[in-house]
């Protein structure tokens, strides 16, 4: 099978969210039963291109959309990469979606409508004359548009969309359409026409064969007016038709305390010693105090989604019962600047770093006793996967991925609701646990026992990618959330 995949971003080239991770691992996972290639655009310096990258082809002006290139290029280990090359559109300083103030691009809708067009053209045969791919895969909003292009006009061949993150949704105003090349057909309740808007998710769930997302406790949520962020109508439909299915994340096989480089010590289930060690160099790379009591680490994007305010909340609490609070990451302004303040008033026992850094929030996990994660929702998850491999024990909400992958009271700690009541009841729990070194243990033990490899979710993925290639139709209702 020759597979394209279609993905916004992946750790080799730019390292933003867990889109990126799971692009550097499944097609990874993949490449045992398949050929799958990756296609995303080149963002920042990879615009400024050495000469070793291969060129490949150019896709001509449509619409608005300006010409671009693209190249050919492998990582170390041999996995082939596409890059869309327009240094007007990609190589700009910040992120992927937004500037270095955090407001999205203004030209979102051209730059994803480009790359998204680009990758159409490229599965299609018409770039690359010595590869086609027999499916595609696409990859939330950025390349929504895929399945869309291929539709309008560029080829049949069979497309799977995942569902990341629903309620990042691509929205632009309806004279997008113009500017993207898109069919005036397609702006209708049956195409990407969404609440006077143009939807480019929608576009991604209407007219890709088949539907994934990244557990099936939020395939099924989706479905629901809760979380299905105004497209629950068009989910369910899918769902009735077996057109949705979810497929668990994973995590690679460097998560592994006996020989991750970046701890300041290496350990194994048992082996607490090395796990004070990684807590006392965090504590000492990050300004804590010495401390005897739990370190609780949040590593997340500081957003209203992943309970921040609720662990603001809580960190006098846990500060007050002789606690310590580590947080790493970026996001919401409002967020950020509330940390900051909550370090000012306890530096002692707060420590907040606005960046983030793989190798830092590997030695956190490691030397954590504790991992917040009061999601209001949670499509899949891999902190807490991270953190139980690191024998952190997670306190998620009951929702999505975190419901699958943290066995209450084993392996961590679940809140029904996303509420600071629930939340400080689970800190509590959590307290209790540290004090009983006993019971500390045993689920430390338990957590770093658990598996989450890739494997499993590459067989399923290989599964549906062999059915939908033989024609036979939808899923099964078992395979399906």
């Amino acid at each position: 099978m020759r597979i394209l995949f279609v993905t916004s971003e992946i750790d080799d080239f730019i390292q933003v969210g867990g889109l990126g991770a799971v692009s550097a691992a499944l097609p990874r996972a993949l490449n045992k039963q398949a050929d799958v290639r990756i296609v995303l655009p080149a963002y920042g310096a990879l615009a400024n291109l050495p000469p070793s990258f291969e060129p490949v082809g150019v896709c001509p002006p449509m619409g608005q959309l300006p010409a671009c290139s693209i190249v050919k290029t492998s990582t170390d280990d041999g996995l082939t990469v596409y890059l869309v090359v327009c240094p007007e559109l990609y190589g700009r300083d910040g992120s992927p979606y937004v500037d270095a103030n955090g407001r999205d691009w203004a030209d979102n809708d051209i730059r994803f409508a480009r790359f998204s067009s680009a990758a159409a053209l490229l599965a299609s045969g018409r770039i690359d004359r010595q590869w086609m791919a027999d499916l595609v895969h696409a990859n939330d909003w950025p390349s929504a548009l895929t399945p869309a292009y291929l539709r309008w006009g560029y080829s049949n061949i069979p497309t799977i969309f995942t569902i990341h993150n629903l309620a990042y949704q691509g929205l632009f105003s309806k004279d997008t359409l113009e500017r993207i090349g898109a069919p005036d057909a397609a702006y209708c309740i049956d195409g990407i026409e969404f609440y006077g808007q143009a939807s480019f998710m929608k576009a991604g769930l209407v007219y890709s064969d088949h539907l994934t997302t990244v557990s099936q406790t939020y395939a099924r949520e989706i479905t629901t007016p809760e979380f299905g962020c105004g497209l629950e109508g068009v989910l369910a439909k899918r769902k009735q038709a077996n057109q949705l299915t979810g497929i668990l994340n994973g995590i690679d096989e460097t998560w592994d305390p006996t020989t991750c480089p970046e701890l300041a010590a290496p350990f194994t289930a048992g082996d607490w010693t090395g796990k004070r060690r990684n807590a006392a160099h965090v504590r000492s790379e990050f300004g804590l105090a010495v401390s005897r009591g739990p370190l609780f680490a949040l590593v997340a994007r500081l957003v209203h989604q992943k309970g921040i305010d609720l662990v603001l909340g809580a960190a006098q609490t846990i500060v007050e019962s002789g606690g310590q609070l580590m947080v790493m990451g970026r996001g919401e302004p409002q967020f950020e600047k509330a940390l900051a303040e909550a370090q000012k008033r306890r530096p002692d026992s707060i420590r907040v770093a606005l960046h983030f850094d793989d190798a830092s929030a590997r030695r956190i996990f490691a030397g954590s006793d504790f991992t917040l994660m009061p999601s209001r929702f949670e499509p899949c998850g891999l902190s807490q996967m991270y953190a139980q491999r690191f024998g952190s024990l997670p306190i998620g909400r009951r929702t999505g991925g975190l419901s699958e992958t943290i066995s209450d009271g084993e392996t961590g700690f679940l809140l029904n609701k996303a509420s600071a009541e629930d939340f400080l009841g689970s800190i509590c729990r959590a307290f209790g646990t540290f004090s009983s070194k006993r019971k500390l243990n045993t689920m430390r033990v338990e957590a770093m026992s658990k598996s989450f490899s890739w494997g499993q979710s590459a067989t399923a993925y290989g599964a549906l990618y062999s059915r939908l290639l033989a024609g036979a139709g939808p899923v099964p209702v078992a395979a399906a959330a």
